[in-house]
């Protein structure tokens, strides 16, 4: 447990490298592509590192027990900081962010920074797509406040609708009706269209694949059905408990029969398939059985200001040196630039010809999903 703790730590300090910044500066013309041709369209910040729930897949109470240490509040990006940054990715045509953590709603007047964030337009002047994913631990108590700051919509995260399952998921004690109850807060207020993701373990959780469908079925709300995914390196993660969502489509279906609908936008995350009799819509997220690296438009933040290119990073670009070091927005967007045009990634693609390779060479190095969101 110890040498997870260290190699977390690193994670966080000396692998991440301060961007250079060019000698020959440039305005942002918010036409960004990489070296794959994808354009720069959505931006995640990671606003805290902590989190209230324990889920096995992405904070296990092993590693993260009483005596993990987290990021010090001094490490962590200012609400200004931050908005600074995002005004400078905005330039360069991201048109959503994406809150999360940790548990982003645990971060103290987390609405001020919505607030802020909601003041930014896109390149063509219309407002940001500005969401949030939360575990909804909270988010009765705070929906209003968040969607009064400027909050438009929110994902929750629920793994199971059977208590006993969710805990044994969350590893905290936190009950379904208290999700479900955050959710339904939430839709009163407006922060929608209202998405559920439901990571799902083979062996732990798939037996709520059904019921969890059935019950959302007909509802204002989008369930979507994540694969267990190889983030970071403290899940234990093993190919054979990967559900693919292949199987996923084909249980829900033989149930209540799905037929296949065209994305909302190119990149999105989610596959997505309507009931054949009206009831609504799901998503299925592959990306360790079908990955969408080629069309991936994410970038990362995280909440002490590291810039991740992809969610299986072993490394990311420390963008927190160049703001405090006095770094002027023109230095700082033209090597924001610089890096996502030298940007080739691809674990997941990779993965699926060379699984055993890629886990031996990063899976000690990559960054934990706590760190950086989902």
């Amino acid at each position: 447990m110890a040498e997870k703790i260290i190699m977390m730590t690193e994670q966080r300090g000396e692998s991440n490298r301060v961007p250079a910044v060019p000698t020959s500066l440039e305005a942002p013309t918010g036409l960004l592509s990489d070296r794959l041709a994808r354009s720069l369209h959505d931006l995640r910040i990671s606003v805290t590192d902590r989190c209230n729930f324990r889920c096995v897949y992405c904070m296990p109470k092993a590693v993260f027990d009483n005596n993990y240490q987290y990021l010090p509040h001094t490490s962590l990006l200012s609400f200004e900081e931050i908005t600074r940054i995002a005004r400078l990715f905005v330039a360069h045509g991201v048109e959503k962010l994406r809150l999360t953590g940790g548990e982003p709603l645990l971060r103290k007047n987390v609405e001020r920074l919505i607030g802020m964030l909601a003041e930014l337009k896109t390149v063509s002047g219309k407002p940001l797509d500005l969401t949030l994913t939360t575990n909804a631990s909270l988010l009765a108590r705070k929906a209003q406040s968040l969607k009064d700051a400027g909050l438009q919509r929110v994902t929750v995260s629920l793994d199971a609708l059977d208590n006993d399952t969710f805990r044994r998921m969350n590893d905290v004690d936190f009950s379904v009706n208290d999700v479900l109850k955050g959710i339904d807060v939430a839709h009163q207020v407006g922060l929608g269209p209202i998405k559920i993701n439901m990571v799902v373990k083979g062996g732990m959780n798939d037996q709520e694949i059904v019921p969890m469908a059935r019950h959302f079925r007909g509802s204002p709300y989008i369930l979507r059905f994540i694969e267990y995914m190889d983030v970071g390196a403290s899940n234990g993660w093993k190919m054979d408990e990967v559900i693919p969502s292949a199987e996923v489509v084909r249980r829900i279906s033989a149930a209540m029969p799905l037929e296949p609908i065209a994305a909302n936008y190119t990149g999105e995350t989610a596959s997505r398939w309507r009931y054949a009799d009206g009831g609504g819509e799901i998503g299925v997220i592959s990306s360790v059985s079908q990955a969408f690296c080629a069309d991936c438009s994410r970038a990362r933040l995280s909440t002490e200001g590291k810039l991740y290119t992809c969610l299986f990073a072993t490394s990311g670009h420390d963008l927190r040196a160049l703001l405090r070091e006095g770094r002027s927005d023109a230095e700082i967007s033209t090597a924001l630039a610089h890096l996502w045009r030298a940007r080739s990634d691809r674990y997941s693609e990779l993965r699926t010809s060379q699984t055993e390779e890629l886990k031996r060479e990063r899976s000690a190095n990559k960054v934990e999903m706590s760190y950086i969101g989902g």
